[in-house]
């Protein structure tokens, strides 16, 4: 039977819906900004991701706003925070966290989580994956979009130069070696080698110093040694590629047009996140593998990419929600299918052991290197005002490679302006 609602209920009701009040089945609202910075539709994967969390869970509705690349990303979510619009969660650079945390603008995940089985999936994660993420013994960060950096090389274009093509640099003198031998036997119209020193940098600087036994930070944040005879060393060997061996470019290299140079066949080998593997694969008419790092004294790549965060000024509602969502992206099902789809590693031991992605890794074993270079791997550079540190050795690293200055005059005067910055925080 039809009941007819008097007027004056009726338009209670409208009343109280126009000032903000929802009914009991209105779905509680996220909004996420997310980066997308690197190759691949990651956009059609993200909203494809977001329908189906959706369509099975009716009562949370999540709005993906793409901001650019992580710096980017970072700024708007910022001024949203500033405007009073705060958004509920964002997936921000792993390294983001002490600037987060010094803003108050992050919540911990310890502080949300209710249950046992909660805590089981916070402590399910790759550690080498977390160190990014936790603070003082607080998780801020859950890894989604992480990876390392890893060496992509040309099979034809070392079998053209008589290398071995199933055979990749172990070391730094063979990378070199290969790099100058393919340069010389294609009469200068291939490269050898290139590392980008646009975008991320101090990144890529960072696999060099730690491949040297060395890391560029302390564990709180608070200190930087970039003036270190080792690390010294290891942009003096990046430069004398180009310098000695003549077998990378000299100047900069884009790192958002490296991944094409590699396509075009312009570079027999490149270093890049392991994020690009998928569009590698999909786009590449050539032979090509994948490969850990060449190393030095040691193996070595810092991780690298974004971390779920939530937001401090929104409502227990939301950050449930939040977490809801969360959870269900970093599920092993899907947080396989989401490496498959991209190239992105998959961030817990549970997604390596899914049906979908050991078939994967058995038909096309690349997708495992970033895996097994975690083994290797340290955390990414993230200090205090790390942005104002990493600008200080992205053109330290730049003023090298474009010969303004010497390795040990740039590295001297990035250690400088990063400890002037990073004085006040001093434990």
């Amino acid at each position: 039977m039809r009941v007819r609602i008097p007027f004056s209920l009726s338009a209670l009701a409208a009343g109280l819906l126009s000032a903000g009040y929802a009914s009991a089945s209105d779905p509680v609202e996220l909004t996420m900004y997310y980066p997308v910075s690197v190759g691949g539709a990651l956009t059609d994967v993200i909203d494809q991701l977001v329908n189906e969390f959706e369509s099975e869970h009716p009562d949370i509705a999540v709005e993906a706003i793409y901001a650019g690349n992580y710096d980017d990303t970072r700024v708007r979510a910022m001024s949203a925070i500033e405007a009073g619009d705060t958004p509920q969660l964002s997936v921000l650079f792993s390294i983001d966290l002490y600037e987060l945390i010094e803003q108050n603008a992050i919540v911990a995940f310890d502080d949300i989580i209710e249950t046992d089985e909660e805590r089981e999936w916070l402590d399910s994660f790759y550690p080498g994956l977390m160190e990014n993420g936790q603070l003082d013994g607080k998780t801020y960060g859950i890894p989604f979009q992480r990876s390392t950096i890893v060496l992509f090389w040309n099979k034809d274009a070392f079998a053209a130069a008589g290398l071995d093509p199933e055979t990749p640099p172990e070391n730094w003198q063979e990378m070199a070696e290969m790099a100058a031998t393919v340069r010389e036997v294609s009469g200068g119209d291939q490269w050898g080698v290139m590392v980008p020193s646009t975008g991320y940098p101090y990144w890529m600087f960072q696999a060099f110093a730690f491949q040297n036994g060395h890391r560029l930070m302390s564990e709180d944040g608070t200190e930087v040694y970039f003036d270190d005879p080792a690390a010294i060393e290891a942009l003096e060997y990046w430069v004398s590629l180009t310098a000695e061996h003549n077998a990378m470019p000299d100047g900069t290299i884009e790192w958002g047009t490296l991944r094409q140079n590699f396509i075009e066949q312009s570079t027999a080998m490149m270093w890049h996140t392991t994020g690009n593997l998928t569009a590698v694969r999909n786009e590449a008419d050539f032979e090509f593998g994948v490969a850990m790092l060449p190393m030095n004294t040691q193996r070595g790549s810092p991780t690298g990419g974004g971390n779920f965060y939530i937001f401090d000024d929104t409502s227990e509602e939301e950050q449930r929600a939040a977490m809801t969502f969360i959870r269900w992206m970093t599920d092993p099902e899907r947080a396989a299918a989401w490496s498959i789809k991209t190239g992105y590693m998959g961030v817990s031991p549970a997604a390596y052991e899914t049906d979908a992605l050991q078939s994967y890794v058995e038909e096309f074993a690349p997708a495992a290197v970033a895996r097994d270079q975690l083994e290797h791997g340290t955390a990414e550079l993230s200090t205090y005002q790390g942005g104002r540190v990493r600008r200080a050795l992205d053109n330290a690293v730049q003023a090298a490679l474009t010969g303004q200055l010497s390795p040990e005059e740039a590295l001297t005067q990035a250690q400088r302006e990063a400890e002037g910055v990073l004085r006040r925080y001093a434990r």
